[in-house]
């Protein structure tokens, strides 16, 4: 999947968590997310200057927060893990193990998330 295809199937599929999502379109629609929040930050600094209060970036942050959390979960469901394990984020140290999931390859456990 490529970059244009995977902001498409993750924006069409905004608040979709069931299926699941290849490494290729999760990791497209994360560089995605992360580059439209740092334009909005640089336009943010350059139209009020430095010292501004980040609420262009805040937006675009709440605006692709559920579609992130989405291709997330559909992501962790390509590994044969549920979706809820997106919690352990919540301790800190979770993260580093999320990161090594999302970059796991394709298990065939994750066939039983599959749309049908």
């Amino acid at each position: 999947m490529n970059f244009g295809q995977s902001i498409t199937t993750c924006m069409g599929k905004y608040v979709t968590f069931s299926g699941r999502a290849s490494r290729s379109e999760f990791w497209w629609f994360y560089l995605f997310t992360v580059l439209i929040t740092w334009g909005a930050t640089v336009v943010e600094a350059a139209m009020f200057g430095l010292g501004a209060t980040g609420i262009l970036s805040s937006i675009a942050s709440l605006v692709f927060l559920l579609p992130s959390l989405a291709a997330s979960s559909r992501r962790l469901h390509d590994i044969g893990k549920s979706g809820w394990w997106l919690l352990i984020a919540l301790t800190g140290v979770g993260v580093i193990l999320l990161i090594v999931w999302w970059a796991s390859d394709t298990k065939p456990a994750g066939e039983r998330f599959s749309e049908i």
